[in-house]
């Protein structure tokens, strides 16, 4: 089978019935569970399960040798999240790992005693995942991407390729807690940069599109888009519209870029999975999760599309290109 075959069939596998999994993990063979909520055919989703796949591999782990992986891709609706979230944990897996809060609050929830490693989660003392970043003291771990007042550089960010931009209106996910915070430390920062900002809450695509056409009358203004997987899901909706309304945005990762927006700063997502990777083979060779500290990102990558700069009729600095770790022509 050829290597990129494989990683297909690996993260495409849908949930096995409870005998099945038992079966597998046989001889000793771990089984893992992974909850992603994007879609399956989402190229960024499965370029993060690559990324987790291939970090196990590095470790020694080996599909239907040493380790099954059930790859589960919920979607974002909570409903389909929690049922799916049910089934996995009636196979009993050795660990599981869940992404942003859509999946570990309803894991958290169901299970105190399977392992759960997290990806994607600001604040998760704030949202009781765990007891501190140094001891979580329960059956939950992982990575969080930032500490929340960091999001107040999106602000510098957005007034650094458009500086005309005065008004700004950030989308956010008021379901996912760590949103508002995010939202909280760009509203502080807002008046060192003598700008406005207005919160517009979406928790689907419809309220996107929604709350996007409302602000584009608005004049010299801008829009953050925060990370969440409604916006993750729904970005060529908005990377369009925001060409169709000709309004600059800073985005949190740069496949946001890579697809047509303007510029964005953030960790790279599939970087967090191969970090996961780590923490679920020492989980798997007798590590607890209550000892194992939550770890935050320390590298933050900056990337520009000129090609969507021009057509906003926007110039970027020279000093600022030399800032960027990746620039679309």
């Amino acid at each position: 089978m050829r290597r990129r075959d494989f990683i297909k069939v690996i993260a495409g596998s849908a949930i096995t019935p409870p005998l099945a999994a038992r079966a597998q993990r046989s001889g000793g063979v771990r089984f893992v569970g992974v909850l992603d909520p994007t879609a399956e055919n989402d190229a960024e989703g499965q370029r993060r399960a690559t990324a987790f796949i291939q970090g196990l591999q590095e470790l020694g782990w080996r599909e239907g040798r040493n380790i099954h992986i059930e790859y589960c891709w919920c979607g974002t609706d909570s409903a389909n999240i929690r049922k799916v979230a049910a089934d996995l944990i009636q196979q009993k897996p050795d660990v599981i790992v869940g992404e942003t809060t859509l999946t570990v609050a309803p894991l958290q929830k169901l299970t105190h005693t399977i392992p759960i490693v997290f990806v994607h989660i600001a604040d998760p003392v704030e949202n009781g995942f765990v007891a501190s970043m140094a001891k979580p003291g329960g059956n939950i771990t992982g990575f969080t991407p930032a500490e929340l007042p960091l999001y107040s550089k999106l602000v510098e960010v957005l007034k650094e390729v458009a500086p005309q931009v005065n008004h700004i209106a950030v989308i956010y996910n008021p379901v996912q807690a760590p949103q508002l915070g995010m939202l909280r430390a760009i509203q502080a920062a807002a008046p060192s940069f003598h700008v406005q900002v207005n919160a517009a809450s979406a928790t689907n695509t419809d309220e996107l599109r929604h709350v996007i056409d409302d602000f584009a009358s608005s004049p010299d203004g801008g829009m953050i888009v925060l990370p969440n997987p409604v916006t993750n899901a729904n970005r060529d909706l908005i990377i369009g519209l925001m060409a169709r309304y000709r309004l600059p945005a800073v985005y949190p990762f740069a496949f946001f870029v890579r697809d047509g927006g303007l510029v964005s700063y953030g960790i790279d997502p599939a970087g967090q999975l191969r970090q996961a990777a780590s923490y679920v083979d020492r989980i798997l060779k007798g590590a607890q999760p209550a000892d194992l500290p939550v770890q935050e990102s320390t590298k933050f990558e900056l990337a520009i599309n000129l090609k969507t700069a021009k057509a906003l009729g926007l110039t970027i600095t020279r000093d600022f290109l030399l800032l960027a770790d990746e620039v679309i022509e």
